[in-house]
C-alpha cells in the first residue's frame, strides 16, 4: 500500500512539474517576444568588461549597489561646493561598480564637458575636457548600454550644444579641432567619397580573408619593416590619413592596391577611434543629403539617430529633436570653407542649401509622430515655419531665386499671408531684422550670400548689381562688427578674407569655362584697384 501510494504521489509531482515546465516555457517565450519587441535590456550583465570592472561587480555582490549610492551621496555634496575634479574620481568608481548605469557616465561626461572645462583658462585644456566626456559616453558608455537611446541622446547634446554652439568663449577653438580631427582620418579635405570608404572590408577579420597570409601586401609590409596586421595599423595611425611612406614605397606600380589599402584604414581608423560606422554615414547622407562631416551637427544627427532607433517605435522625443535642430543648422551653416590650423581662432561656414527640402520633410515625419500632423500647437510645427522664413532669406541671399519662392509660398500655406506681401519686401524686411540682432552664424550666411550673388552679377556682365550686392554686404559686415565684433567668439574673420573664401568654392565648384570668366573678371577688378589705389597715392603727395 505504502508503495503503491509513494509511486501516485512521484507520479503526481512528476505530472506538475512537466505542467509546470512546459507553462515556464510558454510563459518565457512570451516575455522573450515583449522584449525583442519593445527593446528592452538587462542591465545586470555585463559582456567583455576588463578585469576590474569584473573584479569590483563579482566580489562585491549585491554590496556594490550600497556602496555606489555612498558614493553617489559624496559626489552630490562635492558638485554643490564645485570640487568637480575630486567628483570625477568618485563618478570613475560608480561607473566600475555599476557600468550598466548609464546615468552615471553621463553625470560624469556632462561635469567633464560643461562644468569641469569652463575652469579652465586655456582652449586647449577645455578641449581636453570637452573630448574627454564625449570618450566617456562614446567609448565606455555606449560599449557598456548598447541599447539605450539615452546614452545617445546625451553624446549627441554635447556635439550640437557644447561645440556646435557659441555659448562658450573657445567654441571656436572647439571647431577648428573637431574638423581637423576628422580631416586627418579621412583626408580630402574632410569630403571623401563615403561609397568607396563603405566598401572596404569592415574590421580586422574581413580585411585578413580578403589579405590572406600569402598575398602580395604583407611581402611589402615586411619589407618595410611591419611584421604583422597590429604594426601595421599603429603606423597608419600615425601616417593618416595616408599610408606610412615607406610602406607605400614598397606597393609602388600598385596604384589600386594602395588606393584600397587607404580606403580600410581610413574607415578602420574612423571606426576605432571615433567609432563612426562608415556605412551609417552613408545611410544619413543617402536619407537627408550629403552632409560636411566636419561640423559638429552632422555627429550631432549620427548620435541622435541612433538613438532614435534604438526606442521603442524607431523614435524618441529628445533625439528627434536634436535630429531636426541639427540639420536646421546644418542647412544654414553645415558646410565648412575655411578653418585656423594655427590658431584655431576663426572658421568660414556656409549654408547646406541641398539640405532644404530633407530639413522640412523631417520636421514634417517628426510633427506627425509626435504631436499629429494637424497640430497647431506643436513645437515641430512652430520651428518648420522659423525654418521656412530663414530658408526664404538664405536660397535667396545665394542666388536660389525659385526655390526660394517655392519656400515663400509654402509659408504663406502654413503660416498665412505674409505683412510685407511680396517676396522681395519680405526679404528686405529679414535683412533689417538679421543685421539688428544676428547670430555670427546668421551673419556669415548674409555675408556670405551676397557675396556670391555679387559674383554670379559679375560673371553675367551685371556690374551695377554686383556692386550693389557687394555694398550691402559691406553695410552688413561693419554693422554686425560693430554691434558685436569687440567679442572673439562672435567677431567674424576680415571681410576680404571672407570674400577670398566664397571666390575660392566658386572657382572649386564652377564650370571651367564660368571659372575662366570669374578669373578674368577678378583680375581686371584687382587691376583697376590697383589703378585706383595709385591715383590716390599720387593725389596724397601732391598734397
Amino acid at each position: 500500500m505504502n508503495k503503491f501510494r509513494t509511486l501516485v504521489m512521484y507520479t503526481v509531482l512528476a505530472a506538475v512539474t512537466i505542467v509546470m515546465l512546459v507553462g515556464v516555457h510558454r510563459f518565457e517565450k512570451r516575455l522573450d517576444a515583449q522584449v525583442a519587441e519593445h527593446r528592452l535590456r538587462f542591465t545586470g550583465e555585463i559582456r567583455n568588461a576588463p578585469p576590474m570592472v569584473i573584479f569590483t561587480t563579482v566580489a562585491l555582490g549585491s554590496f556594490r549597489g550600497l556602496v555606489a549610492d555612498l558614493l553617489w551621496l559624496r559626489a552630490g555634496a562635492l558638485q554643490e561646493k564645485g570640487n568637480y575634479f575630486e567628483m570625477v574620481q568618485l563618478a570613475r568608481w560608480i561607473t566600475d561598480l555599476q557600468p550598466t548605469f548609464s546615468g552615471a557616465t553621463a553625470y560624469l561626461a556632462w561635469n567633464m564637458a560643461y562644468n569641469i572645462s569652463v575652469t579652465c583658462s586655456s582652449f586647449a585644456d577645455r578641449w581636453r575636457w570637452v573630448n574627454e566626456g564625449i570618450r566617456l559616453i562614446r567609448d565606455q558608455a555606449i560599449y557598456y548600454n548598447p541599447e539605450d537611446p539615452v546614452i545617445y541622446k546625451e553624446l549627441a547634446w554635447i556635439f550640437s550644444h557644447k561645440l556646435g554652439n557659441i555659448l562658450d568663449d573657445a567654441n571656436l577653438y572647439y571647431k577648428n579641432r573637431l574638423a581637423i580631427q576628422m580631416a586627418s582620418i579621412v583626408g580630402d579635405a574632410g569630403y571623401p567619397d563615403w561609397e568607396k570608404l563603405a566598401s572596404a572590408p569592415a574590421g580586422e577579420r574581413a580585411f585578413l580573408k580578403k589579405y590572406p597570409a600569402d598575398h602580395a601586401l604583407w611581402k611589402a609590409a615586411l619589407a618595410a619593416g611591419f611584421k604583422d596586421y597590429a604594426e601595421l595599423y599603429k603606423a597608419f595611425e600615425a601616417s593618416a590619413p595616408n599610408l606610412p611612406e615607406k610602406f607605400a614605397a614598397q606597393l609602388a606600380g600598385n596604384d589600386k592596391l594602395k588606393t584600397d589599402l587607404t580606403l580600410y584604414f581610413r574607415a578602420e581608423l574612423l571606426r576605432r577611434k571615433l567609432k563612426l560606422e562608415v556605412s551609417r554615414i552613408v545611410a544619413i547622407n543617402k536619407k537627408y543629403g550629403l552632409l560636411d562631416w566636419r561640423v559638429p551637427e552632422s555627429q550631432a544627427i549620427y548620435w541622435a539617430t541612433m538613438g532614435a532607433e534604438k526606442a521603442p517605435g524607431g523614435h524618441d522625443l529628445s533625439c528627434d529633436r536634436i535630429v531636426t535642430q541639427s540639420l536646421y543648422e546644418s542647412f544654414r551653416a553645415g558646410r565648412l570653407m575655411m578653418i585656423d590650423e594655427k590658431n584655431f581662432e576663426s572658421i568660414i561656414v556656409v549654408p547646406n542649401l541641398a539640405l532644404v527640402d530633407a530639413v522640412f520633410d523631417t520636421f514634417v515625419e517628426v510633427q506627425k509622430y509626435h504631436d499629429g500632423a494637424k497640430d497647431k500647437f506643436s513645437t515641430f510645427r512652430s520651428a518648420r515655419i522659423n525654418f521656412m522664413k530663414e530658408a526664404v532669406t538664405i536660397l535667396y541671399n545665394y542666388g536660389k531665386f525659385s526655390k526660394a519662392a517655392e519656400y515663400y509660398k509654402k509659408l504663406e500655406e502654413e503660416d498665412g499671408k505674409q505683412k510685407e506681401g511680396s517676396l522681395e519686401k519680405f526679404i528686405m524686411a529679414q535683412w533689417a531684422e538679421d543685421v539688428r540682432d544676428a547670430s555670427v552664424k546668421k551673419a556669415s550666411e548674409i555675408i556670405s550670400g551676397l557675396i556670391f550673388r555679387s559674383i554670379n552679377y559679375l560673371i553675367y556682365n551685371d556690374h551695377d548689381a554686383a556692386l550693389a550686392n557687394e555694398r550691402i554686404a559691406r553695410f552688413i559686415y561693419r554693422s554686425y562688427m560693430s554691434d558685436m565684433g569687440a567679442s572673439d567668439r562672435t567677431k567674424l574673420p576680415p571681410f576680404n578674407e571672407m570674400k577670398k573664401t566664397v571666390v575660392d568654392n566658386c572657382i572649386r565648384v564652377f564650370p571651367p569655362a564660368v571659372v575662366e570668366i570669374l578669373k578674368a573678371k577678378i583680375a581686371a577688378e584687382q587691376a583697376e584697384a590697383a589703378i585706383d589705389a595709385g591715383i590716390a597715392g599720387q593725389r596724397k603727395r601732391e598734397k
